[in-house]
């Protein structure tokens, strides 16, 4: 699907590296057939020692003669780097674009061209190849345009594919969503050392506990509310923590954090989108 295609990644950053580092490792395609754009020569020296892939700083040198044009840059900076590009896409170009809040019309009125476009939210885990990432079609984007973009993100993590009226509340779950876990990490870590653990080892403890109850909702299938049951006994320490988390709103301050998120997505795309 991947192997003779010519794929530019305009903005690699963190997301935009890891892409290619999955890409690459799982054999989608080859360094050759990659070309990365970025502001910093030295961010992209980095790149192609690592990958041995082509590098410029140039957006529209990056583009040139790309089947896949992924954009990964962040949302304040999409209208200079599309009205940019314009200039050298192609309609027969796939779009793939990370960019929070900007949507698939706005990209393609901007382009001035009726490319496929394919919206992507991915998250930070992506860097370790545990990412969750929504795809969400455009116009003028086909089954074979979100089947190319979920073999890409497959290649990070697991991907799941919505109408693109869903990504805005996307990026405020699981895009943002790494965020929140780390907070919830850190306050467990310090409430461990404040009971006395050293936080080397707090910090162990804190975080394969995050890690396995999260694998335990995967493999399991169960509601989280049935395995949290499980473990909370008549009297026990597991119902006192509760009775304090739901008295300090831990539930409702959640649930506000990603609503808050949505709709600053949201914002971005009246912001940026005109």
């Amino acid at each position: 699907m991947l192997s003779h295609k010519k794929i530019a990644v305009v903005g690699a950053g963190h997301i935009g590296g890891a892409l290619i580092g999955g890409m690459l490792r799982a054999k989608l395609t080859a360094s050759k057939n990659i070309k990365a754009s970025r502001r910093s020569k030295t961010a992209l020296a980095v790149l192609k020692k690592d990958w041995g892939i082509n590098v410029t700083t140039a957006n529209k040198a990056a583009v040139r003669g790309a089947d896949i044009v992924i954009l990964a840059v962040k949302p304040q900076v999409s209208p200079a780097v599309i009205t940019e590009l314009a200039a050298v896409i192609r309609p027969e170009q796939l779009i793939i674009s990370l960019m929070a809040g900007i949507t698939a019309k706005t990209i393609g009125q901007k382009l001035g061209q009726p490319c496929p476009v394919v919206r992507a939210m991915p998250n930070t885990p992506c860097l370790v190849d545990a990412g969750a990432t929504a795809i969400a079609a455009g116009v003028h984007a086909g089954a074979n345009d979100l089947a190319i973009a979920e073999r890409i993100f497959s290649s990070v993590g697991m991907v799941v594919t919505l109408p693109e009226s869903a990504m805005d509340a996307v990026t405020g779950l699981s895009g943002t969503g790494p965020v929140y876990i780390f907070m919830v990490i850190e306050a467990m870590i310090d409430g461990g050392v404040k009971m006395g653990i050293p936080r080397s080892v707090a910090t162990i403890l804190a975080t394969q506990t995050v890690l396995g109850a999260a694998k335990l909702v995967q493999e399991t299938g169960k509601h989280p509310a049935i395995l949290k049951d499980e473990v909370t006994t008549p009297g026990g320490t597991a119902i006192n923590a509760i009775h304090v988390l739901e008295a300090k709103g831990l539930r409702s301050v959640l649930i506000d954090a990603i609503m808050t998120a949505t709709q600053r997505s949201q914002e971005l795309s009246r912001l940026y989108g005109d």
